[in-house]
């Protein structure tokens, strides 16, 4: 088994509760760690046999910028059921969505999330 990273992915979306984050949308990042057991021992050097990132992106973009979620957790989990569906190598992952603009009464960096999914 080895380990993929995905870090820090940004996409621009409408996902929280108030009306307001619909309607204006903001920034959201996102943190892929995927466990990856390949097809075969990876001496034939071929993209088949283990996650294609660029494809695992594709993923993870449509998800975020797709329909609107009131919870990051929610689309967090979401992201990591669509990946390991899409990708038999995957074992387990864990998904980061971070929200920087959180609407709360203070002063922060971000709210983040992560959730740890297992096939």
């Amino acid at each position: 088994m080895y380990v993929i990273r995905m870090m820090n992915c940004a996409f621009f979306a409408h996902h929280g509760v108030f009306e307001e984050e619909e309607k204006l949308g903001q920034r959201f990042y996102v943190d892929a760690v995927l466990n990856v057991i390949p097809a075969n021992e990876l001496t034939d050097d071929d993209i088949e046999a283990t996650v294609h990132y660029g494809i695992a992106f594709q993923v993870i973009q449509d998800i975020v910028v797709g329909t609107r979620r009131y919870l990051i957790e929610t689309l967090a989990m979401d992201i990591a059921k669509a990946l390991t569906a899409r990708f038999d190598q995957i074992e387990s992952c864990e998904i980061t969505v971070r929200k920087p603009h959180a609407p709360v009464a203070g002063v922060l960096d971000f709210v983040e999330v992560t959730i740890k999914h297992e096939r």
